[in-house]
């Protein structure tokens, strides 16, 4: 384990290595993320709704089997 004394220069270094690293990096536009973010919400929504819809076929689907063979729940 390290020291408490030897934190403060670890974490100065920690810091401007992060900062110099954060400054090489290659950031979207604002447009960018608007357009993907539209999508990711926009598939969201349709496969919820995709599988809301799976969800209550096989529900039903199972319901009717049980009633045809006589299972009562």
């Amino acid at each position: 384990m390290v020291p408490v004394k030897e934190w403060v220069p670890q974490l100065k270094v920690f810091w401007r290595e992060t900062k110099s690293e954060m400054q090489k990096v290659s950031w979207p536009s604002r447009k960018e993320v608007v357009g993907t973010t539209g999508v990711v919400l926009g598939a969201t929504v349709f496969f919820g709704v995709y599988l809301w819809v799976c969800d209550v076929a096989f529900y039903e689907t199972i319901k009717l089997l049980f009633r045809q063979f006589g299972v009562s729940s």
